[in-house]
């Protein structure tokens, strides 16, 4: 039976000063360390889940792109003709029509809406999952189930995929994909931080962000491989492994200890503890005698309830609201650069692949650096960065056009860090016992914001000012809400609503002194 006695109480005897018993942060690395070759393997394992996020999230650019064709008729037929406006014997496809749901159904004259239906289904897919999803993982699920939820949806909905008859079929498909991946990337984040001690809890994190870049730059080289095959090939080939990793992560990944015990069910906390253990003398520790001085405090009734305490705590609701704000800034441009490359005068294909690897140097940058600097500063920093030289592009493409790219690539490099630093910083904001449900909402405010990019990159095809300039505009204002956070860096990471009250009193009690 648990503690009776509050987590944050006084001690009972009166000559004792005021002590506060070992905080759940302090106990965990008594008993497993920073992070030991064991963590290395949990933590590399879960954060691998990104990879099939990323090839799932990019693999429409493939299956889903008009081929190019050539003409059979050159009477009637030539490079420049409308392929509408000519009879059907008068042109071909370069390649077979399965290589595109485009070709094989037909579509090469179907309106924008009918083409673009699938990419939009599965970014709604997204945007109801994390809405729906967000709470479980901290409610009912916790971290292993919900990862392992979400990739087999995500896998299964792919493996439909290849069996579509149509291109409506298929959208619907595309959006339970999107439904189940909202919160793989999440969740793997999560959970891989959790396991190990706060020294190493930021580089952890970001192994999930090399991760997304591995499954990015691999899908380019999978659709090499299938070119002039099915595009349902392309599917079996992201989503047949991703059924093989669904095992391995329920054979060999544990549950976070830290939801374990925020949820009350000590006895697994105590166990998992013991199986990531490094040496001996941890292992021959007691741990049912180190735990027992701490209160399981279970938040969570139900699974909107997380949401609910978010809300109800005014420095909750406001840490949130500051941080989806910023989401947003940094979700337009991170997704909206990209597809802007074709409104600049650069070749297409140099300009996404300059695009692809900056988000290599911005993933190394958080994880040798993380340690050394403050968050919120890096984040302003980077948005600002970002807004500035999104800006300079319109100025350079009309001044000084060979370095509009090198603004642009400036402008996206900044907002993948800002992407980067913004979810390790969600992740240090809030406790255990809504950690999760905090960063879900964290990410659809970054889907959110990439929702409004197509439209600003097509109106902007005719004025790069409005694309570009929105752009600029909406990442550097969008950042200045986080200057009233407190600063996370260094410091432990609670697991009750309580705790972390306790600890922003304690900074400002010591603010107050120091001014006093």
């Amino acid at each position: 039976m648990a503690d009776s006695t509050p987590l944050l109480s006084d001690c009972e005897t009166p000559a004792e000063p005021k002590r506060l018993p070992p905080s759940l942060d302090e106990t965990i690395e008594r008993c497993i360390g920073d992070f030991g070759w064991f963590q290395v393997f949990q933590a590399i394992l879960v954060s691998f889940a990104w990879v099939f996020d990323a090839q799932q999230t990019f693999i429409s650019v493939f299956t889903d792109a008009e081929p190019s064709w050539h003409c059979t008729d050159h009477s009637v037929c030539n490079k420049f003709s409308n392929i509408c406006q000519l009879p059907k014997g008068s042109w071909s496809w370069d390649w077979p029509a399965h290589t595109s749901i485009i070709s094989e159904w037909g579509h090469e004259c179907s309106t924008s809406f009918i083409t673009g239906l699938p990419a939009s289904s599965f970014f709604m897919g997204c945007l109801f999952g994390g809405l729906a999803l967000a709470t479980l993982a901290d409610s009912t699920l916790g971290r292993k189930n919900m990862l392992l939820f979400s990739c087999l949806t995500m896998s299964l909905s792919s493996i439909f995929t290849v069996f579509s008859p149509n291109i409506w079929i298929y959208s619907v498909l595309r959006f339970i994909n999107g439904f189940g991946r909202a919160t793989v990337g999440t969740c793997a984040l999560v959970l891989s931080t959790e396991l190990v001690g706060k020294r190493w809890r930021c580089q952890a994190g970001v192994i999930g962000f090399f991760c997304f870049t591995l499954g990015f730059l691999s899908l380019p080289a999978m659709a090499y491989v299938n070119r002039g095959s099915s595009w349902r090939n392309l599917y079996l080939w992201v989503s047949a492994p991703t059924v093989l990793y669904c095992v391995l992560v329920r054979l060999l990944v544990h549950e976070s200890p830290r939801w374990l015990f925020v949820k009350g069910r000590k006895e697994e906390a105590v166990t998992t503890l013991k199986s990531m253990a490094q040496t001996a003398s941890a292992l021959t520790m007691s741990f049912s005698n180190v735990l027992i001085e701490q209160e399981s405090l279970d938040d969570n009734v139900d699974i909107f309830s997380s949401i609910r305490i978010l809300l109800n705590k005014r420095w909750a609701a406001q840490r949130l609201a500051a941080v989806m704000v910023a989401g947003i800034g940094i979700g337009m441009v991170y997704y909206g650069m990209p597809l802007s490359l074709g409104n600049l005068s650069v070749n297409l294909y140099l300009g996404v692949t300059l695009n692809a690897f900056s988000e290599l140097p911005a993933s190394l940058i958080t994880f040798f650096l993380i340690g050394r600097i403050n968050r919120k500063d890096s984040i302003l920093g980077f948005t600002i960065l970002s807004g500035v030289c999104s800006v300079m592009c319109v100025v350079m493409g009309r001044v000084w056009p060979s370095l509009q790219i090198t603004m642009e690539l400036i402008s996206f490099f900044s907002a993948c860090t800002a992407f980067n630093m913004a979810l390790i910083y969600t992740l240090e904001l809030f406790p255990t016992c809504v950690r999760n449900s905090a960063l879900s909402m964290v990410r659809q405010a970054l889907v959110f914001g990439g929702v409004f990019s197509p439209l600003l990159v097509a109106v902007g095809r005719k004025n790069n000012l409005i694309s570009f300039g929105v752009f600029g505009m909406a990442i550097g204002v969008c950042g200045l809400p986080l200057i009233g956070l407190p600063e996370t860096r260094g410091g432990t990471i609670c697991d009750t609503m309580d705790e972390e009250e306790h600890k922003q009193n304690e900074k400002a009690a010591a603010a107050f002194s120091t001014l006093a």
